[in-house]
């Protein structure tokens, strides 16, 4: 109790999880806490309910760091002695001030994503993905069947592929061979979702960790690996406003309308 402590609150997709693999995994400490629960509890919050009581003890408002309405989570201080982790926080975020204590209350949020079912991918499978989308509670709220133009296609393409003048025309003349079908999907926590469905780019790498991921089903290589999804909360805003800039057939969302969609 005579040493100072660091208490963090962090934030990320399906944190807890991520925080348990994080912290049995270290190099520090993993042995300690691999040997029972009692000792990761007294490291972090277990569940949603700790997490808030003692975000409200250990902090306010003020000193939160603002921004995507996601869930976060708070690490109870390790009595012992000083402990230092990195802080994992979601690629995307908005800038908007808002109340993260209220959005822990609150929950996770209902957001879209965009996934684009690429040519010759869809026209045999599109009633099985769409089955697959509805069993994963995705609600369309977006369809489009449209011959993407070579800038669009261009701009789908990670900066990698784009490094590689090889590999950026094998991608922009398989993406521009034929007619692909855009889908916008509503769910909460839809972009991390839908990207755990799709799995690796590379259908070989998807097969050999998941043979039921979306890109180990319908891929053939790296280049035709059957879809493009956008990768981050602040890319699907980006995707919704190029393929949907007409609106969506949803009910309204506060997260929409934030971003003007």
């Amino acid at each position: 109790m005579s040493n100072p402590v660091l208490v963090c609150a962090l934030r990320r997709t399906n944190a807890f999880n991520v925080l348990v693999d994080t912290l049995k995994g270290s190099t520090q400490c993993g042995e300690e806490l691999s040997r029972t629960d009692s000792a990761l509890q007294r490291v972090m919050a277990l569940t949603p309910e700790m997490t808030f009581r003692q975000a409200v003890l250990f902090f306010t408002e003020k000193d939160f760091v603002a921004g995507k309405p996601c869930f976060f989570y708070c690490r109870e201080a390790v009595i012992t002695g000083p402990v230092c982790f990195s802080c994992l926080v979601e690629e995307s975020q908005r800038c908007h001030a808002e109340s993260l204590l209220t959005y822990l209350q609150a929950g996770a949020q209902i957001l879209c994503t965009v996934p684009l079912i690429k040519p010759g991918a869809w026209s045999h499978g599109l009633a099985r993905i769409l089955r697959k989308l509805h069993l994963e509670k995705f609600t369309v709220v977006g369809m489009k069947h449209l011959h993407l133009e070579p800038d669009i296609a261009l701009g789908l393409l990670p900066s990698e592929v784009k490094e590689d003048p090889a590999a950026l025309e094998a991608h922009c003349t398989y993406l521009t061979s034929g007619a692909s079908l855009v889908l916008c999907l509503q769910r909460a926590n839809a972009v991390r979702k839908l990207i755990d469905l799709l799995g690796p780019e590379d259908p070989r790498v998807a097969q050999a960790l998941d043979p039921c991921l979306w890109r180990a089903q319908y891929g053939i290589s790296t280049v035709q690996n059957g879809f493009y999804g956008s990768k981050s909360y602040q890319r699907a805003v980006r995707d919704m406003k190029l393929f949907f800039p007409e609106g969506l057939c949803c009910a309204e969302c506060p997260t929409l309308e934030e971003e003007e969609v």
